[in-house]
């Protein structure tokens, strides 16, 4: 045990910096300081102030040189015990909570203290707690034995505490994990204090001129703190731990990544010991230095279906480094048998399609032309280079490049030929095999898993002396740190002195992305939505922003959508930037597995189109496994996706023959089933033996799958929905629905009056609205800009100025099951009000009020339907078209017969049927009639359903659903839930004759009777409206909540109407049969229609 007196001058000291007045925290660091050092012997206890000012704790402990700990201190009389408890939220709310979240998760040796009260955590886990001393009235701090003891107790433990060695891959990369996130924030901080040092700008400033020019701030020093904490894992890889030191680690990083060494040499090098974030460089150190090396990498080479060791490393780095940053990026790990049937494909058509006789492997040259300054002209040069050049524009840790190096090591192998690799390597692979990445922490695992790969340590022991490659002083890998999709003539930036590293990888870079011809690229590229490439910058179309403008072209003409936003997606540029490269080769493969959206969704007609006309061969693996769209096996079985995402896949490879001209032959194949089968599938298989169907896409979709052409010749004849009542938009996005949406009118009244809204801008009870939420389910929003994203006023005015119905459809629908994507509303409606896992709702009212200053409209109103639409139906049916109301059908019809009969049409289970992959891929159709005996029944079936969907049928009171059971009205967790004719439910003693809807169960022991819906059919209970079961949905959404009177009423009549709405569209269909109406005589249009 310390000597007492330590403890006791401590708190002597206390107060007599408390009597002085005016003492804070920082007053009695040095009394503390005093105290850490005295405890035990060769302990420092280091108090920068730099460093504290840029986010490091208050004292960084060490002992005989090595950091063992971290000290956090706040003012005396401030509760330890609130700050934890705000550390220990969800989102803690206070800058101390936050601070304590942080580094209790960073730092494995930490302790929180008032100076008074001392919290020892370990791994985040608080081990002891003490209390020192305890205020005394005038007396001050008081110190007891129990106090001192408790206190020496803990200071002993933490001083003693030392981590135990890492030996296991995982363990290494979360604890690594967790200091370069100490350092990334510490950078941030230094930088928003002003206090960064001349080298890390200089540094940030080199990178956005020549990597990365909008590179954010908070970017930067994340990619800084990565290149620390992967430049210090390359080099310990390398170096013995009894001589491994940060300050000696740019030596030790293999020569085969200088850009590397050479960066890690600026960042950690002379001048690094006054940086800020050093101490926790320096943990990094002591922890990789005390890390079994050989345990770790134990697994390299080991490669299974789904895990290539680098990679979950890297994944694990990652989830506990910065969880969003996987998802921002779009990093996910390719399985291997993916990546083999990718790179075995290619080879084969390297053969077969080239004249390349050893595939990848192939070491033929040719002459090339390029551009080359003279003189200060650039004029055409001839070179030579290898023939077959192969790029991965994306390749993350590498997976793609160290599949084509064993593909082609695999060949030597088996050919007896190791003593040729070596000279093999040096001349014809290295100069030949190329990666570009973005990220530093990927690209420094590439080149440590290329560069083990090729120095054989994948290998069994005894065979790594034949083949294990020494690199030359002046080789290199061929992977550089670099944006593929940044302008290739944009990056050659010239920068002097120690910062010219950074031009002279971008230089590299953009040699071969510029000029080399590159055969073959291959990958997988990241999927997201929200792209980390810009398109525009500053206003100005980027590069890769120019060559997407080609996707928003089709048939010559612009794709006249409104939000093309799907061809932002970064896996879309990397296709682009694929296709740009080969075509600026001349020849080539394109060989990508990505997100499968592509090959249908109309958005991308246009890139289809051009892909078409670029290549001479293209072949498509739907890998399917959409858990968005909730896809199924043809045969209704389990379909599941290759990856760990919910996105669907698809792979394709794209062949430019270098003689062939003309658009593309297209190929198709289709992959359902278990992961499992995939693999196996894949594994087994190459381009050469997949069974391919030949598709033959046609404007204006030019889709990528198979397709009912003869169908869709007859379904395109018909107006679309959109050209029809061209008045639409998609529904309104509030984009914090918790905010803005609330059940009750006089709940948004209230929430409404607590809203900040812009300028002189007051509460306007005016603007609360009815919203149509979802099916049959009407709240209130405050329609006003401060609180809704997308109001779509244009539209949506149309229904606050007057009586009027809209009618509910889809662009697209990506969820399998009968297609149910149609509706009505007389309110505006929420853009979700209908469920896809692609595509949004749609929403066209039947009248448009003519404007007026203010929200509303004049009163006066037209039809919003196009003169071209009902001229042809007036045509067809003898009939004379009135602009508003109802005709008499005998020698008028008026736009709420058109709606009728549109709607009546919609809901045709054949309809429906007929068309259903079409309806899914694009904008309704409404097919007409010269019938006018099935029109006048189509218009009353119509009228029929519309009051059924609005609850206004007097149908609906002849139903009887009952609600038996009294009861408080709540419904519970885990309901509602239903149960079917001879099931028991839990409580009920025999099988139930009639369907039940429970929201809440019984309880035997308090006598309490579940309540529930009685009668509810199972069709009735399955019914779907836009992709909802609205007897699941509307209770669902209310669980927790006590149903009113009115609630329970209206949950009666939704099952009413759903039960009304089977037999309507029952006899809609017989009329529609009887009437021949789908007979391929009867579809050929009257009059010219829009085009399709």
């Amino acid at each position: 045990m310390a000597d007492i007196r330590l403890f006791r001058d401590y708190v002597i000291e206390l107060n007599r910096s408390l009597s002085d007045g005016n003492a804070t925290e920082h007053t009695h660091r040095p009394a503390l300081k005093t105290l850490l050092e005295s405890v035990q012997d060769g302990i420092t206890a280091t108090n920068e102030p730099t460093r504290i000012e840029c986010g490091a704790p208050d004292y960084s402990i060490s002992s005989n040189g090595l950091t063992i700990g971290y000290i956090e201190a706040k003012d005396i009389g401030v509760s330890l015990d609130a700050i934890e408890r705000d550390a220990n939220r969800k989102n803690p709310n206070s800058s101390n909570g936050k601070q304590l979240r942080r580094y209790r998760d960073a730092l494995p040796n930490l302790i929180f203290t008032n100076y008074t009260e001392f919290r020892w955590y370990v791994n985040g886990e608080r081990r002891l707690s003490a209390t020192l001393a305890d205020a005394n009235g005038r007396s001050g701090l008081t110190a007891s034995r129990e106090g001192i003891s408790e206190t020496d107790e803990l200071l002993s433990a933490f001083l003693a505490e030392s981590a135990e060695p890492v030996s296991s891959p995982e363990e290494l990369a979360r604890r690594m994990a967790r200091l370069t996130h100490m350092i990334r924030d510490v950078v941030r901080e230094a930088f928003a204090n002003k206090q960064a040092s001349n080298n890390v700008g200089d540094l940030y400033k080199a990178t956005r001129q020549t990597l990365v020019d909008d590179l954010s701030l908070d970017d930067f020093a994340d990619m800084f703190a990565q290149t620390l904490a992967y430049g210090l894992f390359a080099a310990r890889v390398n170096t013995d731990a009894n001589t491994f030191h940060w300050s000696t680690a740019a030596g030790a990083i293999p020569s085969a990544n200088p850009f590397l060494r050479r960066v890690f040499d600026l960042t950690a090098g002379i001048d690094a010991k006054t940086e800020p974030f050093i101490g926790f460089v320096d943990d990094l150190s002591q922890l990789l230095a005390n890390s079994d090396m050989e345990a770790v990498l134990s697994d390299f080479g080991r490669r299974g279906a789904r895990q290539d060791p680098i990679m979950h490393f890297y994944e694990t780095f990652l989830a506990a480094y910065d969880p969003q940053l996987r998802e921002r990026r779009g990093v996910y790990y390719t399985p291997e048998p993916v990546i083999s049937y990718i790179v075995r494909s290619v080879d084969y058509l390297l053969r077969e399609r080239f004249g390349c006789p050893d595939g990848l492997a192939d070491y033929q040259t040719a002459e090339y032309e390029t551009l080359e300054d003279v003189d200060g002209e650039q004029k055409p040069v001839t070179k030579q280079s290898h023939r077959v050049l192969l790029l991965d524009p994306a390749c993350g840790t590498g997976s793609f490049l160290y599949s084509v190096i064993d593909h082609i090591r695999e060949q030597f192998r088996s050919g007896g030929n190791a003593g040729m690799w070596d000279g093999y390597v040096r001349e014809h692979l290295l100069p030949r095999i190329f990666g570009f990445e973005l990220m530093m922490a990927p690209y420094a695992m590439a080149h440590l898993k290329l560069g083990m790969q090729l120095a054989a340590q994948d290998m069994p022991v005894e065979h790594r002396a034949n083949w294990a490659y020494d690199f030359g002083n002046n080789e290199r890998l061929g992977v550089y740190l670099t944006n593929s999709l940044e302008n290739a003539e944009q990056q050659a930036v010239g920068l002097w002195g120690p910062m010219r590293v950074i031009t002279e990888e971008a230089n590299a870079a953009a040699e071969i992305k510029r000029e080399l011809p590159i055969m073959v690229v291959l990958g997988n590229p990241p999927y997201s939505g929200h792209s980390s490439n810009a398109s525009r910058r500053n206003d100005k179309l980027t590069w890769i922003g120019e060559l997407i403008e080609d996707y928003k072209r089709v048939d010559g003409k612009p794709l006249g959508e409104r939000n093309p936003k799907w061809l932002q997606d970064d896996y879309v540029k990397f296709i682009r930037f694929g296709q740009w490269r080969i075509q600026q080769s001349g020849a080539g493969i394109l060989a990508f597995i990505t997100n499968h959206s592509y090959l249908d969704n109309p958005t991308f007609r246009g890139m289809r189109q051009q892909l078409m006309d670029t290549f001479s061969d293209i072949y498509l693996i739907d890998l399917h496994g959409n858990a968005l769209k909730k896809e199924t096996a043809p045969d209704g079985s389990s379909d599941q996706n290759v990856f760990d995402i919910r996105q669907g896949v698809a792979i394709a490879v794209f062949v430019k023959g270098p003689t062939e001209s003309g658009q593309a032959r297209v190929h198709h194949a289709d992959l359902y089933g278990e992961r499992q089968t995939k693999y196996e599938t894949l594994s087994e298989a190459d381009i050469s033996g997949t069974d391919w169907e030949r598709l033959q896409p046609k404007s204006p979709n030019y889709l990528f799958k198979p397709w009912n052409y003869d169908l869709a010749e007859e379904y395109e004849h018909w107006h679309k929905i959109t050209d029809v009542m061209p008045v639409n938009s998609a529904g309104i996005v509030t984009g914090q629905d918790k905010v803005a949406i609330r059940w009750e009118y006089s709940e948004m009244i209230e929430a409404a009056r607590d809203f900040t809204l812009p300028g002189d801008e007051e509460m306007n009870e005016t603007l609360v609205k009815p919203i149509l939420y979802r099916p049959f389910d009407t709240r209130y929003t405050y329609y006003s800009d401060a609180v809704i994203t997308r109001r779509r006023q244009d539209v949506m005015r149309h229904m606050l100025s007057g009586n009027n119905l809209g009618l509910i459809f889809m662009r697209q629908v990506a969820l399998d099951g009968a297609y149910d994507h149609f509706g009505m509303s007389t309110e505006m409606i929420d853009n979700r009000a209908f469920y896809s896992s692609k595509g949004i709702v749609y929403f066209a009212p039947l009248y448009t009020y003519l404007p007026e200053q203010g929200l509303e409209g004049s009163g006066a109103r037209e039809p919003n339907l196009s003169p071209e639409f009902t001229a042809d139906m007036a045509q067809r049916l003898g009939l004379r078209f009135i602009p508003d109301g109802e005709g008499d059908l005998d020698e008028t019809f008026g736009p709420e017969d058109v709606f009728h009969y549109i709607y009546a049409v919609f809901h045709s289970p054949t309809y429906r049927e007929r068309y259903d992959q079409f309806l899914r891929a694009d904008f309704p159709r409404v097919p007409l009639t010269d019938d006018i005996e099935l029109f006048r029944v189509l218009v009353g079936l119509g009228g029929e359903l519309t009051a059924v969907h609005l609850l206004k049928s007097d149908s609906l009171s002849a139903a009887r659903f009952g609600y038996p059971v009294p009861g408080d009205n709540v419904v519970e967790k885990a309901h509602p839930k239903y149960y079917a004719p001879g099931e028991k439910p839990p409580g009920e003693t025999a099988p139930i004759e009639r369907g039940r809807v429970y929201i809440s169960k019984s309880n035997r022991r308090s006598g309490k009777q579940g309540q529930y819906f009685d009668g509810v059919s199972p069709e009735v209970w399955e019914s779907r409206i836009g992709g909802y079961r609205p007897m699941d949905k509307w209770l669902k959404d209310r669980k927790g909540r006590t149903l009113t009177f009115d609630d329970i009423a209206h949950y009666q009549r939704i099952a009413a109407a759903l039960q009304e709405t089977m037999r309507l569209t029952s006899e809609i269909d017989a009329a529609v049969a009887d009437a021949g109406m789908f007979a391929v005589s009867s579809l050929a249009p009257l009059a010219p229609t829009t085009s399709p």
